[in-house]
C-alpha cells in the first residue's frame, strides 16, 4: 500500500493535511467521504522509501502490536480509564519506537482525543484496519470485545505467516548454497584449473576452452556483473512500484502454473479472515469489504473485488458478487453462500479461511517436497558438467598415454 497526503475538511469547518495509508486514491477518497471528510486533494508521497516523513517511518511489527494490546485490554478490563492504561503500559515498555508512538497517542487522549483518533496519526505503525476496528469498539461502547477480537486476529494471520514462511526457508538455504557453489567453482575453481593448463601447454578441447573463456569474462566483469544485478533488481523495483508495472507483475504472478493457485489461495483466505474480523468489529458490510481489499496484496484481485464491492452497494448478494469476480474457488462460494443465506456470514468466512489454511499448508508442503530434489539434481548436474569439462583434458591425456 501507498502513502497519501490529504487535504480534507472535518465537519466542524477545520482543515487538517494528514497522511493515510491506502490500496488506491479511489478506495481513500471514497473512505474519507463515508467518514464525513471533504477532500480537497489527495496526493501520493513521491519516493516514499527515501523521504517518508517521522511518523511515516515510524513502524512497529505486529509481536509488539499484539502485545500492546494483550496489556491494553487487560488494563481496560480492570477498569483503568484509558489515559491511566497507556501511562501503565509506558512505565513497561522499553524505549524505541513504540514508547515514542504511545507517548504522542497518550498526549492527544489527554487532549481530548478518542483513541482511534490519536492512533490514526499514526498510520505505519497502527493498520488502517486496526483503527477502524478501535473506531467501530467505541461507536458500540465495547472496546474490549474489539480489542479481543483483533488479537485473536493477528494471532491466527502471524501464525500462518510463519508457517508460510517456516515451508519457504529450506528450498530458500538449497538455492543460496547452491548459487554460492557454482558461483566459487566458476570464479576459483576454473580459473586455477585453467592455469595449470596454460603452464603445461595443453591442447584443450572445445568445451573446457569454452568453459574457461566464460570463466575469464565472468571473474574479470563479475563486481560490475554484481553492480548490474543490484541495479537491475532497483530499477525493477521501482518499475514494480507503477501501476502499470504492479499490475502486469500481479498478473503474471496468478498466471504461473500451480504457483498462481497457491498465491491466489493465500490472498483470499488473508481477505477472509480480515473480512470476518471486521465485520465481528460491528462495522457495516460495504466498509468492511472495502477495508479488507488490501490484505489481497495483489493488483489485479483487488480490482475485481473493488468491483465486486460497487455491485454489493447497487443491492447483488455478497455470493453472487464475488462469483462475478472469480477469485474465490467454487467451495468458497458455496460456503459463503450458507452462511450468507443462515446470518451466520462471520462465522462462516473464519471456517472458509480456516478450510484453505489447511488446503495452502498442504500445497505448500508438496511444492516444497518437489522443489527440495529438484533443486539437488539441478545443482548436481551444472556442477558435474563443469568438473567434467575441466577434467577432459586429463581424460584425453590418460587415453593418449593409453
Amino acid at each position: 500500500m501507498a502513502i497519501y497526503k490529504c487535504k480534507i475538511g472535518s465537519s466542524d469547518g477545520r482543515i487538517l493535511e494528514k497522511e493515510f495509508e491506502a490500496v488506491n486514491t479511489g478506495v481513500l477518497r471514497q473512505s474519507l467521504e463515508e467518514q464525513g471528510f471533504f477532500v480537497f486533494e489527495l496526493k501520493k508521497k513521491p519516493l516514499q522509501f527515501l523521504f517518508e516523513s517521522g511518523i511515516a517511518r515510524r513502524k512497529i511489527d505486529s509481536r509488539e502490536l499484539l502485545t500492546f494490546n494483550q496489556e491494553l485490554l487487560v488494563l481496560i478490563k480492570a477498569g483503568l480509564p484509558i489515559i491511566q492504561a497507556l501511562d501503565t503500559i509506558l512505565e513497561k515498555v522499553e524505549k524505541g519506537k513504540l514508547a515514542e508512538i504511545l507517548s504522542d497517542v497518550r498526549e492527544d487522549v489527554k487532549g481530548g482525543a478518542a483513541l482511534s483518533v490519536a492512533f490514526e496519526k499514526h498510520p505505519k505503525a497502527f493498520p488502517h484496519l486496526y483503527i477502524a476496528s478501535i473506531q467501530a469498539g467505541e461507536r458500540t461502547g465495547d472496546l474490549p470485545q474489539t480489542i479481543r477480537r483483533y488479537i485473536a486476529f493477528l494471532k491466527k494471520t502471524e501464525g500462518f505467516k510463519k508457517k508460510v514462511l517456516s515451508a519457504l526457508v529450506y528450498p530458500g538455504i538449497l538455492l543460496s548454497v547452491a548459487f554460492v557453489a557454482i558461483t566459487l567453482l566458476l570464479v576459483y575453481v576454473v580459473p586455477t584449473f585453467s592455469q595449470v593448463y596454460a603452464d603445461a601447454g595443453a591442447s584443450l578441447p572445445l568445451p573446457t576452452k569454452i568453459l574457461i573463456a566464460f570463466t575469464g569474462v565472468l571473474k574479470k566483469y563479475f563486481l560490475v556483473g554484481v553492480a548490474g544485478f543490484i541495479l537491475v533488481i532497483m530499477v525493477f523495483r521501482r518499475w514494480c512500484d507503477t501501476e502499470s508495472g504492479r499490475f502486469k507483475v500481479d498478473t503474471l504472478a496468478i498466471k504461473i502454473p500451480f504457483i498462481g493457485q497457491v498465491l491466489t489461495k493465500y490472498s483470499v483466505t488473508s481477505f477472509m479472515r480480515t473480512l470476518a474480523t471486521v465485520l465481528g468489529s460491528g462495522i457495516p458490510i460495504i466498509e468492511s469489504l472495502k477495508m479488507s481489499v488490501g490484505t489481497l496484496n495483489n493488483v489485479v484481485l483487488e480490482r475485481r473485488l473493488l468491483e465486486a464491492v460497487v455491485r454489493v452497494e447497487e443491492g447483488a448478494q455478497l455470493t453472487s458478487a464475488l462469483e462475478g469476480a472469480k477469485i474465490m474457488p467454487p467451495l468458497a462460494l458455496r460456503m459463503l453462500g450458507v452462511g450468507e443465506t443462515t446470518g451466520s456470514l462471520e462465522e462462516m468466512l473464519g471456517d472458509i479461511s480456516e478450510y484453505y489454511e489447511e488446503e495452502l499448508e498442504r500445497q505448500l508442503h508438496i511444492l516444497t517436497t518437489a522443489i527440495e530434489p529438484a533443486i539437488m539434481i539441478i545443482m548436481g548436474v551444472v556442477i558435474g558438467v563443469i568438473i567434467i569439462t575441466m577434467y577432459l583434458p586429463v581424460f584425453k591425456i590418460g587415453t593418449t598415454i593409453g
